[in-house]
Order: structure tokens, then C-alpha cells, then sequence
């Protein structure tokens, strides 16, 4: 018999137990960490619930973090976890799996989301409609970068040097690279006709997890370029953000920022490295591919309430084509003013 509980992030002991589970438990990732609930509750005011099941001596045997969105154009929904990729039930038995489960169906019916989006990478229930229209790209990394250049083809060891001939400049760090960061992420997605997140969700995230996180940005003649922001977890480096200003594409910044993540997290002595996800056969996956990453299918899972439908909140999505074309339009201060409202409730 499982009891499940709501963590009080107030509460150190709780907190330290929560985190010692994901820690123990190598089917975790990043995102299951319980200062996460911190992050997000700040970055975009949300309301959170992070449940955990527990045995009656007080031993935690599965966690669940839960996000409610509200939203005139989405409606009301939960996710675990939205903005990434990854989040889900994490637990160590179907009886504790179930318990979590049956906790976030009676939570949707109180607050009355029309579903609850899980993104798993196992499918974790039969019983539930799932999503397998997204992969994630990972690397096994060799010991050594020197290991992992002589892995490449000719033909990506030059598109990496490209960027080097001109001279383009590296630096991978922290809060010092913010400024430059953002101004290549919201610019990129200011051109994808994608409402940009705050910036007050990166500085909440290096300031979370000093030694988790990190910045990559890449200079030509002292300009961002290209830049990405990256998370280590469980032997695993992903990169959740990588952008690159259409102006310097004839330089390839991109292959270089790749280049020095995967060196760095060589360095680092990380295992694998996430590419994030992909659309099989679609331009990024291909990108990612020629760098030796292999696709792992993705199980997006859903409980939908009142017999509803499954979501297709995603750029694909016919219904929404005329508001990217028109945000593309947008100058880019005043995509920045009021992306972070609206992109909030964008899962």
C-alpha cells in the first residue's frame, strides 16, 4: 500500500529524500530533480504538483512532477514536464507507477484540465494513448575527444573547421555568458515565429544547479553567433537550447558550438550526449545523426479526461501557421516584451 504525498519544498529533509530517489533510481533525468518545482514556480508563476509515492516507513518508492498550464487558446492541462523534454512517473514498481497515476487523474478532475501529458521515454502504462511521433538523438562518448574526433568523417571534421579558419571563438562558463546567450536564443526563436521564454528561466537554472548547468556561446570578432545551453545528469550531457543567427550561417558557428559541447562533456567524463528531439527524417534529425547519434523512440503518454482527444499543441499544427508567420514579423525587442507571457502556458 502506497501513500502519495505533495512535497513541501520548504521542508530540507523532504526535499534531500526526494532527490536521493532520483539520484538512486537510473532511469531518472534532470527534470524529476525537485528544484525544478523552484524553477519553474519563478520563472513562469505556475502552479505545480510534485508527488511522490511513499511505503508506510516513510521510504519514497516513485516521484511524479506535475505542471498546470491555463490557457484561452490551449485550454487547461497538466504536464510532467513542460519547456523539456523529459519528466514523467519515475518509479520502482507498477503498485507505486499506478498510485502516482491514479493522484494526477484526481488532480486534473479537481482543477478540470481536459489532460495529462507524461513524457516518457518507456512506455510506462498499456493502458494509456501514447505519442511516438518524436525521437531522441543520443551519443555514446568515447573517453577522450581525441577519440571521439577520429570517429568523425572527413566530411564533419571540415564543416567543424570552417568556423575555426575564421577565427571564431569558444567560451563555455556561466551567469557571465547570459546576456550573450539570450540574445542568440531569443533572436532564433523570434525567427521560428516561436513566443521566446524569459530570461529569468536560465538564470534560475544556473543559479539551481551551479554544477549542472552551463553556457556555450560562440564569437565571431567578439559577436555571439551561436549559442547553447547545456544539463548533465545520470552520466548523460543534453543540450535542451542551441541557437545560431542566420547572418553568420556562411561561417557554420553551429558545428563549432556542437564541437566544443561534445569536447567539453569528454572532458567532463560524461558517457552519452542527448541531442533532444527530433522529428525522424526531419532537417534537425539529420543534422544530429551526422554526428553519430542514434534515435531512441519517445512515449509521450496521456490521460484523457471525459473521453477527450489527444493534444497537438506543437508548431506543426496547421491551426497555428498564420500566428507563426505573423510573430516572425515581429521586431525582436518587442518579441522579447511579451513572448515570456504567452510562451509560458506553451508546453
Amino acid at each position: 500500500m502506497y501513500l502519495v504525498c505533495e512535497l513541501n519544498k520548504q521542508d530540507t529533509a523532504e526535499v534531500n529524500a526526494w532527490n536521493a530517489y532520483v539520484h538512486s533510481n537510473t532511469e531518472s533525468f534532470a527534470y524529476h530533480l525537485a528544484e525544478w518545482q523552484t524553477v519553474i514556480e519563478d520563472s513562469f508563476a505556475l502552479r505545480t504538483f510534485y508527488l511522490y509515492a511513499k511505503q508506510p516507513n516513510g521510504a519514497i518508492q516513485g516521484v511524479l512532477p506535475l505542471v498546470l498550464s491555463k490557457s484561452a487558446v490551449f485550454g487547461t492541462f497538466l504536464t510532467s514536464l513542460p519547456f523539456f523534454n523529459y519528466g514523467g512517473v519515475l518509479a520502482d514498481n507498477p503498485e507505486s507507477r499506478n498510485a502516482l497515476l491514479a493522484e494526477a487523474r484526481a488532480i486534473a478532475e479537481r482543477v478540470k484540465a481536459a489532460h495529462v501529458e507524461l513524457r516518457h521515454v518507456k512506455p510506462l502504462y498499456d493502458e494509456l494513448p501514447t505519442k511516438t511521433h518524436k525521437v531522441r538523438m543520443v551519443l555514446s562518448l568515447p573517453p577522450t575527444p581525441e577519440a571521439l574526433w577520429e570517429s568523425f568523417k572527413s566530411k564533419l571534421r571540415s564543416q567543424i573547421k570552417r568556423p575555426q579558419k575564421e577565427n571564431m571563438q569558444v567560451s563555455i562558463g556561466g551567469m557571465e555568458l547570459l546576456d550573450d546567450f539570450y540574445h542568440v536564443f531569443s533572436v532564433n526563436m523570434r525567427d521560428l515565429g516561436t513566443p521566446v521564454w524569459t530570461k529569468r528561466l536560465f538564470e534560475n537554472i544556473l543559479r539551481m544547479f551551479p554544477d549542472k548547468a552551463a553556457l556555450c556561446v560562440v564569437y565571431h570578432r567578439n559577436r555571439p553567433a551561436a549559442a547553447g545551453y547545456v544539463f548533465g545528469h545520470n552520466g548523460c550531457m543534453e543540450i535542451p537550447s542551441a541557437s545560431s543567427l542566420k547572418k553568420f550561417n556562411q561561417f557554420s558557428p553551429n558545428m563549432l558550438l556542437y564541437w566544443s559541447l561534445l569536447e567539453h562533456a569528454c572532458k567532463k567524463g560524461y558517457a552519452f550526449f542527448d541531442f533532444g528531439r527530433s522529428s525522424p527524417d526531419a532537417g534537425t534529425f539529420k543534422f544530429k545523426e551526422q554526428w553519430g547519434a542514434v534515435p531512441e523512440t519517445l512515449h509521450w503518454q496521456y490521460v484523457l479526461m471525459n473521453d477527450g482527444t489527444l493534444p497537438e499543441i506543437n508548431p506543426s499544427n496547421p491551426k497555428y501557421a498564420l500566428c507563426i508567420s505573423l510573430w516572425k514579423k515581429l521586431p525582436v525587442p518587442l518579441a522579447n516584451l511579451i513572448g515570456p507571457y504567452l510562451s509560458r502556458n506553451i508546453p
